[in-house]
């Protein structure tokens, strides 16, 4: 496929490659990073490149592979006017995100109750396949979490009233539509609020890297504020209940799309209008969902605080468990963008991509408006994550997105024939970090050989500037399902 290096750290395929492309197709990758880049991504993103409304590029972040669709780490935006929304470009999983919370404790104090702490949080937050949570809700009840997402939380007790200013949106997008969810999805969704589930999804205790403190002043602001600091990071979405919206409207499209005389390169594709019936129907129910994720973290996070108090006798406030932040990346969000020297209203598809967006953007929290909005960035099990702060450059760039993890390079069929999920949690105990895990195979396809080097991923999108580094986190104890 001819491909182009326009400047360091971004390659583009031209609009004539393939048949059918609207506008050219972008890759942001190091030459490192490109070496190893799936060659599935190439295909994907030009696919997108076809599909009605898209507006200057479609993009691929760092982190990106094959995906269901649209790659995983894929953004592209849509006019609003004579664009599509396609399910395929925002995942099944909607609004898997990340939650990273601070406490007040170092690592001389966490370290002797490791196991205990672990054994408590494996305990308060149940995991794996078909897991289900304390939350009773009726069908009415589910509703209400589906609107009001982190303010049900609040009203009922599982959070404090801060944390709302610390989660992308509030913890609330606007839209949520419950008519436009099926019985069957919500009865998927009913009984997991407060569920990590499985796959890549995880809850890990880590400690922040003193001497890779990037950032000091905005380190400061995101509440850095001791060496050897203690955190909690926490990946997973809107689990069953996201999956059976995405698979209901998937099939919904299949037919507008003849109805709208749509014609796409792969069925994965799947879309209609965004103005269309069937474009706001899924609107409504993807926003459902999304608000469901944030709901579910925060459940999560009221079971962390818990956990804490309990192995640590002191209150959760006085232990200091407050949020940083937490970030969508799978999602389609309303927003505003310079299109060629003119403001256009579109909606953007993140794929496996998170929010970066630069000081003084009205879209960030009061707490962060000044140095950025926080941008959270889960690496592999074995390796450790990252703390980054949005940027102008990614608003001008990538729509204002960034990576969202490592991004794997290798199946989760191929990581089970490597390595062994017994001889995996071994060998992270022998390094220090203590492992709770509902499955061993699962645990193995998660082993970090299956991803990229995150350290790499990071370079590339801090030297592109799309958002910059703060803080290196390096993991302690993990929960997987």
């Amino acid at each position: 496929m001819q491909m182009k290096k326009i400047q360091e750290g971004i390659w583009e395929i031209p609009k004539t490659e393939k048949e059918g492309m609207r506008v050219p197709a972008r890759i942001l990758a190091s030459d490192k990073l490109m070496e190893i880049m799936d060659k599935g991504v190439f295909d994907q993103i030009t696919n997108v490149a076809t599909l009605p409304g898209i507006q200057k590029y479609a993009l691929c972040m760092p982190d990106g592979h094959w995906g269901y669709g649209f790659p995983i780490g894929g953004v592209a935006a849509f006019s609003t006017k004579d664009g599509v929304i396609s399910p395929g470009g925002i995942g099944f999983d909607i609004n898997c995100g990340v939650r990273l919370i601070r406490t007040d404790l170092a690592l001389d104090e966490v370290a002797p109750k490791m196991n205990e702490l672990m054994d408590a949080l494996f305990k308060s937050v149940p995991a794996g396949v078909g897991s289900r949570g304390f939350v009773r809700l009726t069908s009415d009840t589910f509703k209400e979490v589906m609107i009001n997402g982190v303010d049900w939380c609040i009203e009922h007790g599982y959070g404090w009233q801060e944390d709302r200013d610390r989660i992308e949106e509030g913890g609330h997008m606007k839209g949520a539509n419950p008519s436009k969810v099926s019985h069957k999805a919500i009865s998927r969704g009913i009984d997991q609020l407060g569920t990590l589930g499985s796959g890549n999804h995880y809850l890990e205790v880590q400690v922040g890297l003193t001497d890779q403190i990037y950032d000091p002043e905005v380190a400061r602001v995101f509440g850095i504020s001791k060496p050897n600091q203690i955190f909690v990071m926490v990946h997973c979405g809107s689990r069953g209940f996201g999956h059976q919206i995405a698979t209901d409207y998937l099939q919904i499209f299949l037919s507008a799309m003849k109805k709208y005389g749509l014609k796409i390169l792969d069925r994965e594709l799947a879309c209609a209008p965004f103005n269309s019936p069937e474009g706001q129907d899924y609107f409504g129910a993807m926003v459902c969902a999304a608000n469901s994720a944030f709901a579910n973290r925060q459940v999560i996070t009221h079971r962390i605080r818990e956990a804490f108090s309990q192995v640590f006798g002191k209150d959760a406030k006085e232990l200091g468990m407050h949020i940083i932040y937490d970030v969508a990346h799978n999602i389609a969000k309303i927003e505003k963008h310079n299109i060629d020297g003119e403001e256009k209203e579109v909606i953007v598809h993140r794929k496996g991509a998170t929010r970066s967006f630069p000081p003084g953007n009205q879209a960030i929290t009061q707490i962060y408006r000044d140095v950025g909005q926080p941008v959270i960035v889960g690496g592999s099990m074995e390796t450790g994550s990252y703390l980054l702060a949005g940027t102008q450059k990614a608003f001008e760039m990538t729509f204002g997105s960034t990576c969202h993890g490592a991004g794997r390079v290798m199946s989760r069929m191929a990581a089970k024939r490597k390595v062994r999920g017994t001889e995996l949690r071994k060998r992270m105990t022998e390094r220090g970090m203590v492992v709770r895990a509902v499955s061993m195979s699962g645990l193995a396809e998660e082993a970090g050989l299956a991803y990229k080097n995150i350290d790499e991923v990071v370079k590339a999108v801090d030297s592109l500037g799309i958002s910059k580094k703060v803080l290196q986190l390096r993991p302690l104890g993990n929960i997987k399902g």
